[in-house]
């Protein structure tokens, strides 16, 4: 599938997420409904993906962990925050460039329009 359509099919499914539970409940809340809502949909994920650190040539095992892994391309990663910040989207960035990937979402769930949380990521390698 390609990227555009599977970011839109991610969007869709945290949209129903957010219309149904609303903002202020905790990240995990969030992540699972739309892990669960994405895993429903035959869309291939995974939850709490380990993201090695490789240094030199030496793969480092630092506990960085991917919220959601999407069709082996697309990384989800979900907040609930009162805003989001350049710390969260330098995260996002940060993780789409060990997992050599380029297109990521960052989706803040703690607001009132779910469209005003999103943030299309891209890594340009």
């Amino acid at each position: 599938m390609e990227e555009n359509k599977i970011t839109g099919k991610i969007i869709q499914y945290a949209i129903k997420v957010h219309t149904f539970l609303g903002p202020g409940l905790l990240e995990s809340a969030y992540k699972e409904c739309l892990y669960y809502e994405l895993l429903k949909s035959g869309m291939k994920i995974e939850k709490e993906k380990p993201l090695p650190l490789i240094y030199e040539e030496v793969k480092l095992e630092c506990g960085y962990r991917v919220d959601l892994f999407v069709e082996d391309s697309i990384i989800v990663e979900v907040k609930s925050v009162e805003s989001l910040h350049d710390i969260h989207l330098a995260q996002t960035l940060t993780y789409l460039k060990l997992a050599v990937r380029r297109i990521g979402l960052l989706i803040n769930f703690n607001v009132l329009k779910l469209k005003d949380g999103i943030k299309r990521v891209v890594n340009g390698y």
